[in-house]
């Protein structure tokens, strides 16, 4: 989230009363759920006003600040063809986005060739090609507990990013928030969908080692996210009837371009 502080003074004496005296904070976390939440999901922004004081002569300027993060840095795109791999976003309904997921064994990551590692970061490259910041295995054909993101979207941030091997989710918070998500499998649509705050988690590495996380906030929703579609499950399934009606005409369009075959 981003949040903007200002504090003020105004002395009592009055050879000071056109002066001010100010400091402001600002912090500005930027990656961003466009739609992203790869997955992928987006929020509109929207305008905050700094703090202003009684007196006509103090007046803070407007500030233009994104109201929550985004699932993408900027707004997703379809890169095409993608310099490193063949690895393609699939579009809403190919199959693949409802199939089951099977687990990682430990040849297939310490094995000859290693070949999750080589997946995931082909992953990342499709990733950052559509501006996300994160995306699962399924949502690029492969049918394998795996998911990939960097909650800053930015792959000059590489130490942000994060590889989750046959992940699981052992406890979620109780107390829940609503953000705006929409993800790239799902392109130009978006909608409110309800998320723990924190949760706690169980995965492996690339090595095989576990590893136990409590994610909370921003990234605790990427996370929510992309598990969803290791479970076969996507956004639009979470979506208020309101909600879901408002994409419908956009889903019905994806639908009729995939033609026969489509899992919804």
């Amino acid at each position: 989230p981003s949040c903007l502080t200002a504090t003020h003074r105004m002395p009592s004496s009055n050879s000071y009363t056109n002066r001010m005296a100010s400091a402001i904070a600002f912090c500005a976390v930027a990656a961003t759920s466009r739609r992203a939440m790869v997955s992928a999901f987006s929020v509109p922004s929207t305008t905050m006003a700094a703090a202003r004081t009684s007196s006509s002569s103090v007046s803070f300027p407007q500030i233009s600040l994104p109201s929550s993060r985004l699932f993408s840095t900027t707004e997703e795109v379809d890169p095409g063809v993608v310099e490193g791999t063949d690895l393609r976003v699939l579009k809403y309904p190919h199959p693949s986005l409802r199939a089951p997921n099977v687990e990682i064994t430990d040849d297939e990551l310490t094995g000859p060739g290693c070949e999750i590692s080589k997946i995931a970061k082909e992953m990342f490259l499709v990733m950052y090609a559509t501006n996300g910041v994160g995306l699962a295995a399924p949502q690029v054909g492969i049918n394998k507990r795996l998911m990939v993101y960097n909650e800053h979207g930015d792959a000059k941030k590489w130490m942000s990013e994060v590889i989750m091997v046959n992940p699981k989710i052992v406890e979620y918070s109780e107390a829940t928030d609503v953000e705006q998500e929409g993800c790239l499998s799902f392109p130009d649509m978006g909608g409110d969908v309800e998320r723990s705050k924190w949760i706690k988690v169980e995965a492996q590495n690339l090595k095989g080692k576990k590893i136990k996380k409590k994610f909370r906030g921003w990234e605790a929703r990427i996370f929510q996210h992309e598990y969803d579609h290791l479970d076969g499950k996507v956004y639009i399934d979470r979506l208020t009837e309101d909600g879901r009606k408002e994409i419908q005409p956009k889903l019905d369009g994806l639908i009729d371009a995939f033609g026969e075959g489509g899992a919804l």
